[in-house]
């Protein structure tokens, strides 16, 4: 049996998205993000990237003070890392919410789910992004389910 090693993507990979401030923003997000990784086929856990990426654009809808957030998704050789860019200056601080508390959680999540994560100054306010290292193993079980779907596919 010659079975190839699955590719890790190579280049960089980039998605930009306008998001429209509102309901609707968290949920828009999370469809790109589940796309992004999809079509480019990321080995990560998409449950964690939408999970992150909801709670990002949700803050930053939260204190927005334009109408639109922007959304970047970028994949390169190791790593998905998602930014969320809004006109607001005010920097997020990570808080240790008591465990009864019904917001201010959500950094925490980020901080503990994401290789990494962090913010900076734009010149339109700031930017707050978090990283997912890639997962060879994911990659290399989907290549086999992949596979197994192609051939039984074929068979029928």
């Amino acid at each position: 049996m010659n079975a190839m090693a699955p590719t890790r993507p190579t280049e960089l990979r980039q998605r930009r998205v306008r998001l429209a401030t509102g309901p609707a923003a968290a949920a828009e997000a999370r469809g790109q993000v589940r796309a992004a990784i999809c079509a480019w086929d990321i080995p990560v856990d998409p449950d964690v990237a939408v999970l992150l990426v909801s709670e990002l654009v949700t803050n930053a809808v939260r204190h927005e003070v334009s109408r639109t957030v922007m959304l970047a998704i970028n994949c390169s050789r190791d790593q998905l890392r998602i930014e969320v860019h809004d006109t607001s200056c005010f920097m997020p601080v990570l808080v240790d919410s008591p465990a009864d508390a019904e917001t201010g959680r959500g950094l925490m999540l980020v901080a503990t789910l994401s290789a990494e994560w962090g913010f900076y100054r734009t010149p339109a306010g700031k930017a707050v992004y978090f990283t997912l290292a890639l997962q060879p193993a994911r990659a290399q079980a989907g290549s086999r389910a992949a596979r197994s779907s192609r051939r039984n596919g074929a068979q029928g």
